[in-house]
């Protein structure tokens, strides 16, 4: 007979005790709880009274910002999850494999019963940040909220009222956070006069307006499955074994199609990942900021030897030389005259002079050049991390320029220079009605229009849909997001303009937990985790096998926790448009709306009962998705949405913004992908007191912050500085030593990791980690938030959250 191992191991996580687990037995029951082995024994009687009684089995989901959406079965008994189990259906064959959570979705019922769980509504009674509240009824919590809704209305008018950026719960139909403007949040606001828009996000602001201005549009790339069809993959800063784990997630497929090509790949980070994790050919480390610079040296090697697709860029492309530039462009401002130094720097970009940016040896520049200009298909992917830089819009362009060069774009096994692409199966989501506020912020720039809002402009500061704004910011809801405090720049500085009352009048958190932002809340109201409430949540990394799931509802709320249909709905009534609001429907009724809709569109799918049985739908695509392949086959019947309709490696656009915006001396918006230094990069790095370079990137044992409060998460992958043998020596810093890491900013203490997997004269911490200050400001939780900058990158004004400049010393015992 067999036995569950889990009931043997794991301690029972109840809502009445929410006990803390030893972080031994604790992680061994992480890794058990999906595992049965065999048991033999001689009295039946002994294990029939050992094994728990099961009540049944529910689908539900992780819904976590990390790309995938994993199903998860969750064993019930006595109403509790008692353990959690992944996807059952399919097999191993790829394509038709099962959707495996990772460990952070196997811990789920550590989240869902941990001791940081909202319970009831309160209302703040210290200063924003201490984390002061008392417990107030919903009621209460609904007229205060609506009274202040409808006093700002009526002193500021709606753009006064901003929702933040959010990525706690994502794919949902009903309870999905971002984009905050399709969440339920918006829809109950554009009942009431509507609120100030943002556009852009923490995670693709400067990639996503700098490739617009090269291919129009959120450039798209092959999908993961389509390696098996290149000769040699190029990952710049692309890290999805971390980024974007488990069987959803991309790293799945992109093993599965490199198993099947055996492409040699080449990996470029300032740090040893994962994914290169022996699986590389060829690691090179380069300086943060510096990629431009690299691909420029490259680009110099082709053009010099002939490696350069000129048929595509001829045909496809305005100006890489001076056949297809813009009449209303100066001679020699095409592409090939800067890298040969004919433009106006006169500078010419060999591998020598690259090399002294980017810190990688002139012959390897050379080597690597020659293999992609002579490789083909060849796919350049880029992740999203090396976007996130003073200049990352720049730096995204460049790195499409190596496949507009080698003419990749368009093809199977080739690629755009963008991230990864994928399948999807189309969903109706939840309406959340047009906003009649037409004004719109950066979103990183959301702290600035708290204290200077009618300050700010299109021309100096990105402003859309109007040439200012008319208020600041006087109301935020923050719905299941971290970035109030946690995963928003400079903590130090939004803790100051959080802290003035006087400033923003309200805060609403609805969250799960008492995040670090939960404490600058002076309303707290608590949702519910995903166990339970019902939803359909969509996958956003499938590759080749596009799956959802129907998340069933799997306990009971806990406390007095409700949904946030269920938030909107009593807020809608205090506002007078609940009728509107609701339709006449409550959370079960849209859910069957919205799927009968989507039933009308693909007749194909289960009926809605048996998606509720099932759990979880996944179609196999035979075809592998490939970027632009109409626009290859038929550029003239396929245009691009650029001004030209085809690609732009100049663009006019961008040469009007740079001499038309307001701009620093330090700041470049250029019409072509040039290497421009970046503040705080590292040339910066040697003319000032911090000389290392800080850069951040996605830890594997959260998902942002999400899982950050998870103890055996944390005991499993601790939170540490990595940094170089050779800075770690000049400091007498040893592997496990406390340090100190400083900017004028602030201050973090945490464990050293010292590695060789991190180059010289570079730093890295995990982002995500939950803000825990000391009385003098100083963290000891490894945030690096504490540390980074709310200067804004300037084209897209997004967060350069991997430019700081630090020092490291080693903390004394006392």
């Amino acid at each position: 007979m067999k036995i569950k191992l889990k009931a043997l191991l794991a301690p029972k996580l109840s809502r009445r005790n929410f006990v803390k687990t030893g972080s031994v037995l604790g992680s061994l029951a992480a890794v058990a709880s999906s595992v049965t082995l065999p048991f033999k024994s001689n009295s039946a009687s002994a294990a029939t009274s050992t094994a728990p009684t099961e009540d049944k089995v529910v689908w539900s989901s992780c819904t976590v910002n990390c790309g995938s959406r994993c199903p998860l079965r969750m064993h019930v008994s006595d109403g509790e999850i008692t353990w959690v189990e992944t996807d059952n259906t399919g097999n191993d064959e790829y394509g038709h494999h099962q959707v495996r959570a990772c460990l952070r979705g196997r811990s789920m019922r550590r989240r869902v019963y941990n001791p940081d769980r909202l319970k009831y509504p309160m209302k703040r009674v210290g200063k924003r940040g201490e984390g002061k509240f008392k417990r107030i009824s919903w009621d209460e919590a609904f007229n205060e909220i609506a009274a202040s809704i409808t006093t700002i209305r009526k002193d500021y008018g709606n753009e006064a009222i901003y929702l933040n950026y959010g990525t706690g719960t994502l794919g949902g139909t009903v309870t999905k956070s971002w984009p905050p403007g399709g969440s339920l949040i918006a829809r109950l606001m554009n009942l009431n006069g509507g609120y100030l828009n943002h556009y852009g996000d923490y995670s693709t602001a400067q990639i996503a307006v700098g490739l617009n201005y090269t291919y129009g549009g959120f450039a798209a790339n092959n999908s993961p499955s389509d390696l098996e069809n290149t000769k040699l993959i190029v990952q710049f800063g692309n890290n999805p074994a971390e980024t974007r784990m488990s069987g959803g997630g991309v790293i799945h497929h992109f093993m599965e199609g490199k198993a099947k090509s055996n492409a040699r790949m080449i990996v470029i980070d300032p740090r040893y990942t994962d994914t290169a994790g022996g699986r590389e050919d060829q690691w090179i480390p380069i300086r943060p900021g510096t990629d431009t610079a690299f691909i420029a040296a490259m680009a110099h090697v082709m053009i010099k030897e002939d490696l350069v697709d000129q048929a595509f860029l001829d045909k496809y492309c305005v100006g890489y030389d001076a056949k297809t530039l813009p009449a209303s462009a100066p001679a020699n401002s095409d592409y090939k005259s800067y890298i040969l130094g004919l433009g106006n720097d006169e500078v010419e970009k060999t591998p020598k002079w690259a090399s002294s940016i980017t810190g990688i040896p002139a012959d390897i520049i050379i080597k690597a050049a020659r293999e992609i200009g002579s490789t083909k298909p060849c796919a350049i992917i880029q992740g999203w991390g090396l976007q996130r830089t003073a200049n990352g819009e720049i730096a995204s362009r460049a790195i499409a320029m190596l496949a507009l060069l080698t003419g990749n774009v368009g093809l199977n096994g080739g690629g755009t220079g963008a991230r990864e692409s994928s399948s999807s199966i189309p969903f109706v989501r939840f309406p959340t009605l047009q906003n009649p506020i037409e004004a719109s912020i950066p979103m990183f720039l959301w702290t600035d229009a708290i204290f200077r809002g009618p300050e700010m402009t299109a021309t100096a500061d990105g402003i859309r849909g109007k040439e200012k704004l008319d208020v600041p910011i006087k109301f935020i809801w923050n719905y299941a997001g971290n970035c109030l405090i946690n995963q928003h720049a400079d903590i130090n500085r939004t803790h100051d303009i959080l802290q003035d009352e006087k400033a923003c009048e309200m805060i609403v958190v609805i969250d799960n937990h008492m995040t670090s932002s939960a404490k600058y809340a002076d309303i707290v109201l608590p949702d519910l985790t995903t166990s339970e409430q019902s939803d359909f949540c969509m996958d956003a990394s499938a590759g080749n096998m596009p799956y959802f799931i129907f998340a069933s509802q799997a306990i009971k709320p806990q406390f007095e926790a409700k949904s946030i249909y269920d938030i909107c709905t009593g807020l809608a009534q205090k506002l007078g448009v609940e009728e509107t609001f609701t339709e006449g429907r409550d959370q079960e009724g849209w859910l069957r709306h919205l799927y009968q809709l989507t039933r009308e569109q693909d007749p194909s799918l289960p009926t809605f009962e048996a998606m509720r049985e099932q759990g979880i739908y996944k179609r196999f695509v035979k075809e592998h998705f490939v970027a632009y392949k109409d626009f290859r086959e038929n550029p003239e019947a396929n245009p691009l949405k650029t001004p030209s309709g085809k690609i732009e490696i100049y663009s006019e656009r961008l040469a009007s913004i740079g001499q038309t915006w307001e701009l620093d001396a330090d700041e470049t918006i250029h019409p072509l992908p040039v290497y421009t230094p970046n503040f705080e990069g590292w040339e910066a790095s040697k003319q000032g007191n911090y000389p290392l370079q800080l850069t951040g990137f996605h830890y594997k044992s959260r998902t942002h912050s999400t899982y950050g409060n998870v103890d055996i998460l944390k005991d499993a992958a601790k939170q540490e500085m990595w940094l170089n043998p050779l800075d770690a020596q000049t400091r007498g810093i040893k592997n496990g030593d406390l340090i100190r890491i400083f900017n004028d900013r602030g201050e973090v203490h945490i464990n050293a990791k010292v590695t060789p997997r991190m180059m010289p004269g570079v730093v890295a911490l995990g982002e995500g980690a939950w803000y825990a200050p000391d009385g003098q400001r100083i963290d000891h939780s490894g945030c690096i938030n504490v540390l980074t900058t709310q200067r804004p990158s300037p084209l897209a004004k997004g967060n350069p959250q991997h430019t700081n400049l630090v020092d490291v010393q080693l903390v004394k015992k006392a």
